[in-house]
């Protein structure tokens, strides 16, 4: 899995950049940097609607020795999972000489746990000890699998459209 997604138009941006800054100076710059951050945000929130939405199943439990199937108990931990990676979905827009937006997973946001989560959820297995029990162990399938490369690549052609669409009226301010 891809750690982020950039739209940098290595050439285009960053002469206008250096051209806002030379005739609107800081104005200009900001209101170029919003209207990028506007165009890659429908990313990010198909993003983390994406991870929040994705199925995961499991085998089911097995019987255990006596052949029955034993009753679940509560679950080891409080926090969600699926709202937990969504939360580590980052955007940031630069300007200068690597102007562009970038939408990111950010795994510092992400308990030192699950730093690894949305790469193992990407490829679409899942597999951990049962309750911590490293004797015992469970694996989950994720299907579809590759929730961030099939959201971006939907999500790629209307935020590259976006931005050059940012790009022309900038450009016509500028004359």
């Amino acid at each position: 899995m891809p750690r982020s997604v950039q739209i940098l138009g290595t050439g285009q941006l960053t002469t206008l950049s250096r051209r806002l800054r030379a005739a609107g100076g800081p104005r200009l710059q900001r209101n170029a940097a919003r209207r990028v951050r506007r165009a890659a945000e429908p990313l990010h929130r198909d993003l983390q609607r994406a991870i929040a939405s994705q199925p995961i199943v499991s085998e089911g439990r097995k019987p255990n020795r006596k052949g029955r199937i034993p009753s679940g108990g509560p679950s080891p931990t409080v926090r969600p999972l699926r709202a937990t990676l969504a939360g580590g979905v980052r955007i940031s827009v630069r300007q200068g000489a690597f102007a562009g937006a970038r939408v990111w997973m950010d795994r510092s946001r992400l308990p030192d746990d699950l730093k690894k989560m949305p790469f193992v959820i990407e490829d679409g297995r899942i597999r951990h000890p049962v309750f911590g029990n490293r004797r015992r162990w469970a694996t989950q399938w994720v299907r579809p699998t590759g929730w961030w490369s099939r959201t971006v690549r939907a999500g790629l052609p209307r935020m590259q459209a976006e931005v050059e669409r940012i790009l022309a009226d900038v450009r016509r301010d500028l004359e």
